[in-house]
């Protein structure tokens, strides 16, 4: 992966300056939406093996929650496959599925105690990472580190710290908004 060239595509693509509300009901002066690289093919293949590289070597999936990190973990799966790497997908939902098993999680469901590696676009409070966290370890999983694209460092990072959790991320907000800056001088 050529880092430059990604930091570069978010500071372009997903990154905006000026007022915000976020999910969390938070004001902000800064935007960043990673679908646009996410979801681009040139996008997803700078971020698979950058994602995969920050996975546990033991780990037997990646999972997500759904909608964010529905690209990215069948990027990583596909990268590890590209690799020889045996790596499976999994979503976790938002809320269990209303009919058929009431699943929570979609996916190659990998063997009771196996470990998984958690994936996220943007990281702002935590809130969503774990959720996707707690619906694993409830399903019987290993979960310690979290892989996310941005750190908005907006306390995701001791959210992280105080559910026992890993915050490895790609980028942290600064440096996309000072890219983003530099590339629009």
């Amino acid at each position: 992966m050529s880092r430059d060239t990604l930091l570069n595509r978010l500071a372009t693509e997903c990154y905006r300056h000026g007022t915000f509300t976020l999910a969390s009901g938070r004001s902000s002066d800064h935007y960043v939406n990673c679908k646009p690289v996410a979801l681009s093919g040139s996008g997803l293949a700078l971020l698979s093996p950058a994602m995969l590289a920050l996975v546990e070597a033991d780990s037997v999936a990646v999972g997500g929650l759904t909608l964010g990190a529905d690209p990215l973990v069948s990027g990583v799966a596909m990268a590890a496959a590209q690799a020889g790497r045996d790596l499976d997908a999994l979503i976790v939902r938002k809320q269990a599925k209303g009919h058929g098993t009431g699943a929570w999680l979609e996916g190659p469901l990998p063997p009771t105690g196996s470990r998984v590696t958690v994936l996220e676009d943007v990281v702002t409070t935590g809130g969503s990472s774990i959720k996707a966290v707690n619906q694993l370890k409830e399903a019987g999983y290993r979960v310690e580190r979290v892989v996310t694209i941005v750190d908005r460092e907006e306390g995701g990072q001791e959210a992280m710290d105080a559910a026992g959790l890993e915050l490895v991320s790609l980028f942290r907000l600064s440096e996309v908004a000072a890219r983003a800056k530099e590339l629009s001088a």
